[in-house]
């Protein structure tokens, strides 16, 4: 008889953890939460060996502050959470199974599609700062209040005028989903991960830090370069031509 009997559910067991564990690493990987589990670890470690060595004082504070661990844990890690729910569901995509699917046609989507990868073309030759973000089934409308609400039918021309330089509205974010333009001058979250490049600037941390906390898109063009760069689920890519930038919008 084997000194240690393994179950197929036992392996199913760890393989589950390990993925579980490997998710979050991904999400907290350059951030600084990274820090905050280094220090969480020690605290552990600190725990045990006070208990071992039965240091009742020190153990009674210590027991305290495990107690509320839990809670503690969700609110110091609420933006990443928040992160692995919206990446859940975006993944398993369970709004649309459930229902929950946005219903377009065709003429919204070509005027959806057209007027933004045109203006994004234009702003880029212009070297005129912009930074949209596309909604898809996370609604953004704690975002979209920090910002001046337009509601209004897709126009190239009129994406072009808000992101000129000497409007009103051209600094900050705009809101759009695949059926109008939703706001301008949007105050969006700010991504702190070390892994983005330093030649990014706030516009392309905020488009970072928008698509961390939601499944929305976001498109970024350059002021300094003119580069059009598209930000998805806390990851970017360079967009070489405004093909592959339509490509990607046609499929939101």
């Amino acid at each position: 008889m084997p000194f240690i009997e393994i179950r197929f559910i036992d392996v199913l067991d760890i393989l589950m953890v390990a993925y579980i564990m490997y998710v979050i690493y991904k999400l907290i990987r350059g951030t600084v939460a990274v820090s905050i589990i280094i220090s969480i670890i020690g605290f552990i470690v600190m725990w045990l060996i006070v208990r071992v060595l039965k240091m009742s004082l020190l153990t009674a504070i210590m027991d305290s502050f495990v107690s509320v661990g839990l809670l503690a844990l969700i609110i110091i890690f609420q933006p990443e959470v928040r992160r692995f729910l919206v990446m859940a569901t975006t993944k398993y995509d369970f709004m649309r199974r459930l229902g929950f699917d946005r219903q377009i046609n065709d003429t919204q989507e070509l005027l959806f599609v057209t007027a933004i990868t045109k203006a994004c073309e234009n702003m880029s030759r212009t070297k005129t700062g912009a930074l949209i973000v596309v909604q898809k089934r996370v609604g953004l409308k704690e975002y979209i209040s920090t910002g001046a609400e337009i509601n209004a039918e897709y126009n190239q021309q009129l994406i072009e005028t808000i992101f000129f330089k000497n409007t009103p509205l051209h600094d900050g974010a705009m809101i759009v989903d695949t059926k109008q333009i939703l706001a301008a001058a949007c105050i969006l979250p700010v991504s702190h991960s070390a892994d983005i490049p330093k030649s990014f600037g706030l516009r392309h941390r905020s488009a970072l830090g928008i698509t961390e906390v939601s499944d929305a898109i976001a498109i970024v063009v350059s002021e300094e370069t003119g580069n059009i760069t598209l930000f998805d689920t806390g990851t970017y890519v360079h967009i070489k031509s405004v093909m592959e930038l339509g490509s990607i919008l046609e499929k939101v």
